[in-house]
């Protein structure tokens, strides 16, 4: 493992605009200066979290997988988030990871936010992606999924960089900011939370709150609650070096999910 560089953009979103959307992004991306390796982007970046998915999917290799292969291919960094997806008549709150070689692979959102009635419009995925960048294993999945430990559960450490891109609300954020720390501690490894700020066409408040939080479950970066991007670089010998120290893994209960 090398070190890793991410880097956060913490944004507003145009409501189910997908054109502006993807061209604001794209002057966000175009503002990171440093190399970077990995870029996250909000879940649902083209839209907002909107449940209107038959007027807003899009099949693979449209309008937001062509924009994700090009800005992959010329930031030489992947590109991570998820938009509305359709495929065989079902729609998916699908996470792309787009690589600059133009290979992709994705996750679909396993737990839908049933209080928006997210499942009555999206189908659920049913398995993990876990995908290497650097030496690095990395575990992406989103939004809702962070209250549901044993789907994120890291077992033989499985992954050493946990991300969750989101539409977390501020009513909320009291448990954004103690479930990304204590999905760090349990499962010995690097998270990363990135979400969107603003007010949505639905006159819902986000408060960002994006962070990176290491192994000891403290933040290493905290983006509070205003637009901005962020660039931070993991640290794989402080990782290597605590899981050494402390080979709780060792211990885990096994289990298999049903």
């Amino acid at each position: 493992m090398e070190d890793l560089k991410i880097s956060l953009i913490q944004t507003e979103l145009y409501w189910e605009n997908i054109q502006a959307n993807l061209s604001n992004l794209e002057e966000k991306i175009w503002e990171i200066t440093e190399d970077t390796d990995l870029i996250l982007l909000p879940e649902m970046f083209n839209t907002g979290f909107s449940m209107n998915a038959k007027a807003l999917a899009e099949p693979m290799n449209l309008t937001t997988t062509k924009w994700m292969k090009q800005m992959a291919a010329q930031t030489k960094a992947v590109i991570c988030g998820s938009f509305i997806a359709v495929e065989d008549g079902k729609y998916y709150n699908r996470l792309i990871w787009m690589q600059p070689d133009g290979n992709y692979s994705y996750y679909d959102k396993r737990h839908l936010f049933r209080m928006a009635k997210e499942e009555l419009t999206f189908s659920a995925g049913s398995t993990k992606n876990v995908v290497e960048l650097k030496g690095w294993k990395i575990c992406p999945l989103i939004c809702y999924d962070l209250r549901f430990p044993v789907w994120s559960r890291n077992l033989n450490n499985q992954y050493d960089l946990l991300l969750y891109v989101a539409n977390w609300p501020a009513a909320r954020e009291s448990a954004w900011n103690a479930l990304l720390p204590a999905r760090a501690v349990e499962n010995l490894c690097y998270v990363a939370g990135l979400n969107r700020c603003g007010e949505d066409g639905k006159n819902i408040p986000y408060q960002g709150d994006s962070q990176v939080v290491d192994f000891y479950g403290k933040k290493i970066l905290d983006m509070e609650n205003e637009e901005d991007i962020a660039t931070i670089t993991l640290s794989a010998e402080r990782l290597e070096k605590y899981r050494k120290k402390f080979p709780a893994h060792l211990d885990a209960d096994n289990f298999n999910l049903m």
